[in-house]
Order: structure tokens, then C-alpha cells, then sequence
């Protein structure tokens, strides 16, 4: 059970290449099997390596178990936050998000604004030979989601501060709770109480004009129910859209473009398939839904890729009441941690696992094997916009330009994902007659 109150924390959270379980899970489940049992982040846990008792685990949310992120990341995350919040409450925020994702997925203007954002960017790698490129992709993706949830323009320096603030709220996000000046910690809570605070002053400039839905964006629509939320629930719910469609949407991409330059034959195969759309367009036509669903290669690298690179390693939760399954038996009030990288990597569930193969998912067992937006009532609400506007970006970046990755570089698991040299590339513009 390791040491007094850390027991193996720190064993789990010790930095690991994202697209390998770790040491510490491979050593567990080599010794005791896929479920064992730990002492994490203070408490008595189950650690699940196993995908049916995940799925278990996640569809019976708010029945058998609930979640149960550690106190000192409610200081981060917020009391409102869809992460930590549950019941009615978890219901009632989460459908608001799940509506702006459905009504921007079907939006011309926020698809037009997308493929203009990745268009804009890609143009301004031209002459360029190295591109640092997880910092490009988030610019990209907090632009589009600060444009989309509340009007303001990417070069505003509203736009930058909140920027900043992000990366200092992530590094902070999965830290040990040291709070003490300097600390991750302790930077990630000011930084986040400096989120709030900027939501609050684009609130109240929205409530003092009084015109009702002024630019249609997200902040508006949510605004248009004042009288059921307070505005804590009103930041929280922001901030949570904001956090979903800039990190992870941006650390994806990136997991994307590593893969694809490791494996030539993926790229071509993508390269081919968004040709064949662009030949169907008008020159400098935009992309629309009906592009998008002629992907479906597109949507496999997206699949295979999060398969492989593992966004999101493990979940927190916490059983209700004694829980019996198969064999097992998880006692009410312990701790319980699905990883969903696991079985990402198993053997025994994918044929050469660590391979990145995205016609692997041509077969549809596949997808019954694996879990990466989660599951149950907390199943991401953004992934299939999500997967759109990365579908999109692909589109513009395989016809324009090939790279090339250094050979030590390789995205690391904090547990959340960055990449050792933030993924320079080596870029070359592509021929002319597919650009743009």
C-alpha cells in the first residue's frame, strides 16, 4: 500500500511515454492481475487495468459509484465543475454543453471559422523549415473555442492572458497538492481564480448591454437562463467547454501528427482520401458535413490515435456501497480508478497493440474495446465535435505539407500528455495542385 497518506501516488503519476501503461501499472499487473488493490491520492483504491470492469464501473455511475476527484483539485477545477459535480446538477450543466456542441457541429459559421483558423495558421508556416507545433495547435484551439463560447478575437489580449492562464491551470491540474509559492499547485488555483474572474468581467459586460442574444455564441445561450444558474455555475460551465476544446481537443491533434510521421503509409492513405475530397469541391470551397462523413479513414486515425497516445490515462470514482463483481469485491467508500489506458494496450483485446494501425478499425469489434471519451452518463460531451473540427484541420495540413519528427520525441504522460520537445517539425510545403 506504499507510504502513510502518498501510499504509491507517486509511483502512478511518475512521467511515462503516453503510449505505454507505465511502470508502475505493468509492474502491479504482472505481479497481482488487471484489478489490485492500492493506496492513491489518500485513500484506500481499486485500480482497474480491466476493460469490463471499467465499463462496469462507468455505466453504473451515480448507482454504484460516483466520482470522486481529490479535495485538493476542487480548488482547481472549481465546486461547479462537470468533472466533480453530480445528479441533477451534473445533468442540467452537462445538457448545456451537450447543446452548443450538437447546434456548432451543424453551425456553417463555426465550421467556416474552424477551417479558416487552421487555413490561416498552415499559410503562416510558408518559408518555414521547423515548426514548434504543439504551441501552434493551441493557439489554434483556444482561438477557435474563445471565438466560439464568448466572441472574443484570438489576437485580443484577453485572448493571450486567458492562453497563459490555461497552461499554468493544466500544469497544475494533476500536481501533488503542495501549496506552497511556486508550486504547481499553488500557481494552477491563482491562475484559475484569474480565469474566473475574467469570465465574470465579460459576464457583466454582457448583462449591462441588455439586448438579449448579442452574438449568438455560447455565453449568450447560457445567459438566457440567468434565472436557473448562479454565477458560479455560469463560469464553471464555461471554463469546462473552454478546458475540453482547447487541451484536449489540441493534445489529440498533436498525437495525431506524431503518429502519422511514423507511419508513411497512414499519411498517404490519408492524404489520398482528403484529395479525392477536395477534387469534389469547387476551388476554395469550404467543408461541410457531407465532406466530413466521406472521412472515414480521417475518423480512423482520429480513433486509432487516441488508442494509442491515451488523452485521458485514468478516471477518479468511489464506490457508493459494497460492490460485488465476477470475483471481485470493492468495499463502499474506497477509492476506485479505472484506467482507460490499459486496455488500450492489451494484448489480449488488439493484435500488436503498440503498432498504430488505423485499419484496425475497419472491424467494428474494435470499437468495443476501448473507451477513449470515457463512458456512461459522464461520456465526453464534445467528441463528435470534436472529431469534425479535427477532421478539418487534417484536411488543409496533409494537402499543404509533409514533416518530419525528431527521433527523441515522443509524447510523455504527466499523466496528462506533452510532448519532450513540444513537437518540432521538420515541414515541407506539398505540391500545388491539392493546397488549400
Amino acid at each position: 500500500m506504499g507510504f502513510p497518506f502518498v501510499g504509491e501516488t507517486l509511483a502512478l503519476l511518475k512521467p511515462h511515454s503516453s503510449n505505454s501503461m507505465g511502470t508502475f501499472l505493468q509492474e502491479r499487473v504482472s505481479r497481482y492481475g488487471k484489478v489490485f488493490k492500492s493506496h492513491l491520492f489518500g485513500s484506500p483504491a481499486i485500480v482497474s487495468c480491466d476493460h469490463d470492469l471499467n465499463m462496469f464501473i462507468l455505466q453504473n455511475e451515480e448507482r454504484l459509484f460516483e466520482a470522486s476527484y481529490p479535495k485538493a483539485m476542487h480548488d482547481i477545477l472549481g465546486q461547479f465543475s462537470l468533472l466533480v459535480i453530480s445528479g441533477d446538477l451534473h445533468r442540467k450543466l452537462r445538457n448545456f454543453v451537450v447543446t452548443f456542441t450538437t447546434v456548432s457541429k451543424s453551425s456553417p459559421r463555426f465550421l467556416n471559422f474552424a477551417e479558416n483558423l487552421a487555413i490561416s495558421m498552415l499559410d503562416s508556416w510558408k518559408g518555414c523549415k521547423e515548426i514548434d507545433f504543439l504551441k501552434e495547435i493551441r493557439k489554434l484551439t483556444l482561438s477557435l473555442m474563445v471565438k466560439s463560447v464568448l466572441s472574443i478575437e484570438p489576437e485580443e489580449p484577453r485572448a493571450l492572458r486567458i492562453l497563459d492562464d490555461f497552461r499554468t491551470y493544466m500544469k497544475g491540474f494533476v500536481s501533488l497538492p503542495l501549496n506552497f509559492p511556486g508550486s504547481s499547485y499553488s500557481k494552477a488555483v491563482k491562475a484559475r481564480t484569474r480565469l474566473a474572474s475574467t469570465m465574470k468581467g465579460i459576464i457583466n459586460e454582457r448583462e449591462k448591454e441588455k439586448v438579449g442574444l448579442i452574438t449568438g455564441d455560447f455565453l449568450d445561450v447560457i445567459l438566457s437562463k440567468r434565472e436557473i444558474l448562479t454565477d458560479g455555475q455560469i463560469v464553471s460551465v464555461a471554463l469546462d467547454i473552454l478546458l475540453g476544446g482547447y487541451e484536449t481537443t489540441s493534445t489529440l491533434i498533436a498525437l495525431i501528427v506524431y503518429f502519422l510521421g511514423h507511419v508513411p503509409k497512414a499519411f498517404q492513405t490519408l492524404k489520398e482520401e482528403h484529395e479525392a475530397v477536395r477534387k469534389s469541391k469547387q476551388v476554395g470551397e469550404p467543408l461541410d458535413l457531407e465532406d466530413y462523413k466521406k472521412m472515414e479513414f480521417t475518423k480512423n486515425v482520429i480513433y486509432e490515435s487516441m488508442r494509442c497516445g491515451n488523452v485521458v490515462k485514468f478516471l477518479h470514482r468511489k464506490a457508493t456501497q459494497d460492490v460485488h463483481y465476477k470475483e471481485y469485491f470493492i468495499p463502499s467508500g474506497w477509492k476506485v480508478i479505472p484506467v482507460l489506458s490499459s486496455p488500450h494496450l492489451d494484448p489480449s483485446l488488439h493484435e500488436s497493440p503498440l503498432k498504430f494501425n488505423p485499419w484496425r478499425w475497419k472491424n467494428q469489434e474494435t470499437r468495443k474495446k476501448v473507451m477513449p471519451f470515457g463512458g456512461g452518463p459522464r461520456l465526453c460531451p464534445g467528441a463528435e465535435l470534436a472529431k469534425v473540427e479535427i477532421a478539418f484541420f487534417l484536411h488543409h495540413l496533409v494537402l499543404n505539407y509533409r514533416w518530419k519528427i525528431r527521433e527523441d520525441e515522443f509524447p510523455v504522460a504527466y499523466p496528462y500528455v506533452e510532448f519532450r520537445r513540444g513537437l518540432l517539425l521538420e515541414v515541407e510545403a506539398a505540391q500545388e495542385e491539392f493546397r488549400k
